[in-house]
């Protein structure tokens, strides 16, 4: 039989199990076994730990959270750090990694993470390593796929917890801040914002400042509701440019953001003198079962990766656009990130709804005026239009 891998690295989140049970699926179908390397990466060399696959193993894992195989986002591959800065990985470790796809034989190896883990994939293949790319993060930052699996899970926390928030909130006449994740991008803070009833959003991709958020409370007591719900990203900055972060665990890896929801109520406290609290939904946002949505898209990204092994079209990351399952290079995957357009739709529509994003509400137009569609016209048209 011929035999692939899977590892899963970066951090974990909901439908990680769904891609594995995904492949190990698909490839028995093709006549393929799967082996599935431990701890991420750091599977692939000594001392090597793998796990052989089935259709046993694999079972009821669907609707698992986590990752069956583990995952870690330190050791010794990094390829990023910060926003754009690039890591070359060691060329030891890069021919380690070969020897061990060439001692297991395996056709294939596929590399599940977000940006950070398939920019090392993108190594391997530029090394010659057969690998294909399943893009994953909770935070929906990867430009060349719709949605990543994961996203819709954390959002789906993220609203049940303004849910929740709601409630005390108006019982207490509380203001009430809800850090969730993002890290450069908006996206959890937008989508749970908007479907949580939120009042404020505070994203990276758009400046804010105290005074706008402030007026916002005071218009809401002024029209009779005494509390508020603001959602912050912990990557958005605070007026002044600076993120809030705790410390660098090792200077090969990215600082710790985290901290900015407990900033924001202080700061507004002592403003306003209102009861101000604070909640850090942190890793709560990555466990628990996947959401439909992601098992279904998580799913079809493993027996999407089983395909572009078995056809040989390696350096290729899955991508999902609507409504087809996709792929794009590896490197043109990676190349950018994903950011919430403080022009799309979904901040216009936020806006109109009477939501803040701290930004100035004068130049802050809940309907900007749509772009003026140019389509040409077939040459026979334009000839009958002037007959």
């Amino acid at each position: 039989m011929k035999r692939l891998g899977i590892l899963t690295s970066g951090g974990d989140c909901p439908g990680l199990n769904a891609v594995i049970r995904g492949v190990v699926k698909s490839a028995e179908q093709l006549h393929y076994d799967c082996v599935g390397f431990l701890r991420g990466y750091e599977g692939l060399i000594e001392p090597v730990s793998y796990l052989p696959l089935n259709h046993k193993n694999t079972s009821g894992i669907l609707n698992q959270g986590g990752t069956i195989l583990g995952s870690t986002n330190q050791g010794r591959f990094a390829a990023t750090r910060g926003v754009d800065e690039r890591v070359e990985l060691d060329v030891e470790l890069l021919a380690g990694v070969q020897v061990t796809v060439e001692q297991l034989g395996l056709s294939g190896l596929i590399c599940v993470g977000g940006d950070g883990s398939l920019a090392i994939a993108q190594q391997f293949h530029e090394f010659g390593i057969p690998v294909i790319g399943v893009p994953k993060t909770i935070d929906n930052d990867l430009s060349a796929t719709a949605y990543t699996f994961g996203f819709d899970s954390a959002v789906a926390c993220a609203t049940d917890a303004l849910d929740r928030l709601h409630t005390t909130a108006a019982a207490h006449d509380r203001i009430m801040v809800l850090e969730v994740m993002g890290r450069h991008t908006g996206w959890i803070a937008l989508h749970a914002g908007i479907a949580g009833g939120g009042d404020v959003i505070l994203i990276p991709e758009i400046p804010w400042q105290f005074d706008h958020v402030c007026h916002k409370i005071l218009d809401r007591e002024t029209a009779g509701k005494r509390f508020t719900l603001i959602v912050v990203a912990e990557g958005a900055h605070l007026p002044d440019g600076d993120l809030v972060t705790q410390e660098r665990r090792h200077e090969a890896l990215q600082v710790r953001l985290g901290g900015i929801g407990n900033v924001v109520a202080a700061e507004i406290q002592q403003r306003l003198h209102r009861d101000t609290r604070c909640v850090v939904l942190g890793h709560l946002q990555r466990g628990g079962p996947p959401t439909t949505f992601d098992r279904v898209l998580a799913t079809q990204f493993g027996a999407h990766a089983v395909r572009l092994v078995h056809h040989g079209h390696f350096g290729q990351m899955i991508c999902f656009r609507p409504p087809q399952i996709d792929s794009v290079p590896i490197a043109e995957a990676v190349s950018r990130l994903r950011r919430v357009d403080p022009t799309s739709a979904a901040v216009q529509a936020a806006r109109a709804l009477g939501i803040s994003f701290g930004d100035c509400p004068k130049t802050a137009s809940p309907f900007a005026a749509p772009a003026p569609v140019q389509v040409e016209a077939p040459s026979e048209i334009l000839a009958a239009a002037t007959v």
